[in-house]
């Protein structure tokens, strides 16, 4: 293809997409990501974030699960695990039996929970819970989420938040800006003579100017994706909710791998409301978390970049500490959350509630989930946390590494 061909296409495509980028477009594609990669690759000092969002309301009882405790186990005469089915972390704690590879994490030092994480005077609506958890606004509601207000703080690139997710998050809306979205689909280019004629843009021209020869290099980049992430199309289409965690986490890493400038991704899980039926849906489920977090995790420690990945895995809220009559649990409070990653100092923080001294039913915060967010923010973000949590200064002491 000849340069004026090539320089006409880049015109009308590549700056284009530049330039939509600029003025604050969300939706990007593979040439975004891999030209940003080409241009302004992220440092492989710099702290990334991945935040795994579990809707619905996960069963913190039956994830970090108090065996041992008699009450526990009179609260939930047939839902409660026995102390013998649970993986031991000590403490008089287990993790559920369908988390082994976390407790192999665990036992190497890579893994930590904190325990009791929940917001004052709780709210048991999905809505209006998981607005607090993205929001971080606890008392009003505000337009919004903490991300965003990150990216805002920090130069409002889009492209330095990502989520790949269906749908943008509350969590990565700004007042400025918003992250940039890719929805895990998978990438296809075109087939046949025009596809030929595609991979022909990528191939070096003697004599160009350097603006085009960047171009060319990221078509040929974009080609290069397609060898390394392509399968991402394929088994997305081919698979259901099963599965779709580790195909989001596996782009991520192939993302931080690739040098995308990204600091903070957005993922998920649904399915956690278990008001009947809950240990073997949960169960299902946390298994599929965990093999999704256990591979990425293990994945990440093989490059630099990887080794700065820190992984914070949260829902809107636990479940009522007592069953209800269907073998389930209905919306209750506190839960643990889930820090991983090479830098993360091992080890429980906060302190677990008590099964006995209850409020109404429910687990008592003991840790506020803003001290999570401060924490993140200033030792993965490196970012001053009261630019993007005004008015709250509670940090998770000792979370991680120095």
């Amino acid at each position: 293809m000849n340069r004026m061909t090539r320089r006409r296409f880049l015109a009308f495509s590549g700056v284009t997409a530049a330039g939509a980028l600029a003025f604050g477009a969300t939706r990007v594609n593979w040439d975004d990501l891999m030209s940003a990669a080409a241009h302004d690759p992220l440092d492989p000092k710099a702290g990334v974030l991945v935040v795994v969002t579990l809707y619905g309301g996960n069963d913190g009882l039956n994830t970090v699960v108090p065996a041992s405790d008699h009450a526990y186990q009179d609260a939930r005469p047939d839902l409660a695990y026995k102390p013998e089915e649970v993986l031991d972390l000590g403490d008089g704690l287990g993790l559920n039996p369908g988390m082994k590879g976390l407790k192999g994490l665990w036992d190497g030092q890579g893994l930590a929970i904190v325990r009791g994480v929940g917001y004052p005077t709780p709210d048991h609506s999905h809505f209006r819970s998981m607005a607090i958890w993205q929001t971080a606004s606890p008392k009003s509601s505000v337009p919004t989420g903490w991300l965003g207000r990150w990216l805002d703080a920090t130069g409002a690139n889009p492209l330095h938040a990502l989520s790949v997710e269906p749908v943008l998050p509350p969590m990565l809306a700004g007042a400025q800006t918003a992250a940039a979205s890719f929805p895990l689909g998978g990438l296809a280019l075109p087939k046949g003579q025009l596809g030929e004629a595609f991979a022909m843009l990528g191939k070096p021209v003697t004599g160009e100017e350097p603006w085009q020869a960047r171009a060319a290099k990221s078509i040929a980049d974009l080609h290069e994706a397609v060898k390394v992430f392509g399968a991402h199309s394929s088994k997305t289409d081919k698979t259901s909710k099963t599965g779709a965690l580790a195909g989001q986490l596996d782009l991520v890493a192939s993302l931080i791998e690739a040098g995308v400038p990204t600091r903070a991704y957005s993922v998920s899980l649904g399915g956690f409301d278990t008001h009947a039926d809950e240990r073997g849906t949960q169960q299902r489920l946390l298994t599929e978390l965990d093999g999704a977090l256990t591979k990425f995790v293990e994945r990440m420690k093989k490059t630099d970049r990887g080794k700065q990945a820190v992984v914070l895995v949260y829902s809107e809220f636990g479940r009522r500490v007592k069953a209800n009559a269907s073998d389930g649990t209905d919306h209750g409070t506190a839960g643990p959350v889930f820090v991983l990653g090479d830098k993360v100092k091992h080890g429980f923080f906060g302190a677990q509630p008590s099964l006995s001294d209850l409020d109404n039913g429910d687990l008592k915060q003991t840790t506020d989930f803003r001290d999570v967010y401060a924490t993140v923010l200033a030792d993965v973000l490196g970012t001053d946390p009261g630019r993007v949590l005004p008015d709250h200064s509670g940090r998770v002491d000792g979370l991680f590494t120095a």
